[in-house]
């Protein structure tokens, strides 16, 4: 039962380390990256689908994406759709590509944005703990019952600290990265 615990817990703070990483894929840096795209939604005859299923998505150069609809005619939707995203990016159409280039970022929007990157990591970290919280809660239940002994019960909590302590610092380590990637001119 606490092997299974222990195990349960690791897995649900590694979903939220994965959930954290997509947070910050999401932030948009000077440099330009195909992950940028992902979670934009094209007008698909009035389906609303994910712009890698009707385009390719490629990387032009260092501050610039190019989009390939697979159907010409979709040209139009997914330029439309990159524009009405909240990335404030400009598409612009060349023939049969999109070309979406990457604006450079101004000092006070990179400080915003770390302030946004810094609410995720705080978000990412209370999630954490609120698993330590269950993890502890469940140990504590089970010691009622006189399911596991005082000294398992004991070790069993450090373990689930030292997995929340090691989450915590992955968290703390993704979110320097990104700050100071964001901060990279």
């Amino acid at each position: 039962m606490l092997a299974e615990l222990k195990k349960a817990t690791e897995q649900k703070m590694g979903k939220t380390i994965e959930a954290f990483k997509g947070d910050l894929a999401r932030v948009r840096t000077g440099r330009a990256h195909t992950g940028l795209l992902e979670h934009v939604t094209v007008d698909y005859y009035g389906t609303p689908t994910p712009l890698a299923q009707v385009a390719k998505v490629i990387l032009l150069d260092a501050r610039t994406i190019g989009v390939s609809p697979f159907e010409k005619k979709m040209i139009q939707a997914v330029e439309k759709a990159i524009r009405e995203s909240d990335l404030g990016l400009n598409p612009a159409a060349a023939g049969d590509t999109i070309r979406v280039p990457m604006p450079a970022l101004t000092e006070e929007r990179r400080k915003e944005l770390i302030k946004v990157v810094r609410h995720e990591a705080e978000n990412a970290r209370v999630a954490v703990r609120n698993l330590r919280r269950d993890a502890i809660h469940h140990l504590k239940e089970a010691l009622k019952k006189k399911e596991v002994s005082e000294n398992d019960e004991r070790r069993s909590q450090d373990e689930v600290q030292k997995l929340t302590d090691r989450s915590i610092g992955e968290i703390d380590k993704l979110l320097q990265q990104k700050e100071a990637e964001l901060m990279a001119v």
